[in-house]
């Protein structure tokens, strides 16, 4: 009977064993990342049943802790309960004020942007928020002016998945920055601002070693302006990167460009 439909097959051969986890001490403030939901946190609690992590948010997240259901560093591992000899380690924030998850690695690019009008924008979102931006895989890019922001979104083709928020200087009513934005309906859109002529005034006065930015005159170019009032003199860009070497943490920023870029952040993250 060597000819049945059995016959290929090794019945000794082993079996398909289920793939195993290295173990891991879920202490306080590793930073892991959940595997099927892509949430990434510091632990703040574990039990057998049960981890509680926080995201950069802030955001409180309690999941089952499975065989392999987080990764850390990339790694697949299953939770185990901590010793009472291994320490947790100290949590952590980054400039922007999120949970500092250390050297967990930057995240693919997602199809979804943030445009913003100049060099100086992206260079202060950079500085503040540049590690929340790696580890959500968001690309900041530069539009040299916003004049032909209704044409470039057209370019663009947003949709779902594939979004973009815009970060304009001066979007106050009546201003050329409110009558572009008002030209685009779109969903897959988000155009967001502060009410400051240049993005050197999200800076706050105390912070540039200045009691108040200075009040220039229409038809004076702005940041040439605010250089000559205090008697500065050099390149704009050389005098933007003293301003920008003060500038540690978002609390150095002024509310509303704080929360534009939060803004901006949670838009392109939320159906990528």
């Amino acid at each position: 009977m060597s000819d049945g439909i059995l016959s290929d097959l090794d019945m000794d051969a082993p079996r398909h064993s289920k793939p195993t986890y290295t173990p891991v001490a879920a202490k306080m403030g590793v930073v892991i990342e959940h595997r099927a939901s892509g949430v990434v946190g510091v632990i703040l609690s574990f039990k057998p049943q049960q981890v509680i992590i926080r995201d950069r948010h802030g955001r409180d997240h309690t999941l089952t802790p499975r065989p392999g259901a987080f990764s850390i560093a990339g790694e697949p591992v299953t939770l185990r309960q901590p010793t009472t000899h291994e320490v947790a380690p100290e949590v952590t924030f980054t400039a922007s004020g999120s949970v500092d998850v250390g050297n967990a690695p930057a995240r693919m690019a997602r199809a979804s942007r943030i445009w913003v009008e100049g060099i100086h924008d992206a260079e202060l979102i950079e500085k503040v928020w540049g590690d929340d931006l790696r580890l959500e895989g968001i690309v900041v890019e530069q539009m040299e002016g916003a004049d032909d922001l209704v044409e470039r979104v057209s370019r663009f083709g947003p949709r779902s998945g594939r979004r973009v928020a815009v970060l304009l200087d001066h979007l106050v009513q009546g201003s050329k920055e409110s009558r572009i934005a008002s030209g685009i309906s779109d969903p897959n859109v988000l155009i967001v601002g502060h009410p400051y002529v240049d993005v050197w005034q999200t800076i706050r006065p105390e912070v540039a070693g200045i009691a108040a930015w200075p009040d220039i005159p229409m038809g004076t170019e702005w940041k040439r302006g605010v250089m000559d009032h205090f008697g500065a003199t050099g390149e704009t860009g050389l005098f933007w990167k003293r301003l920008l070497d003060r500038v540690s943490t978002f609390r150095d920023l002024e509310i509303p460009m704080v929360g534009a870029v939060e803004q901006m952040i949670d838009f392109v993250t939320a159906t990528s």
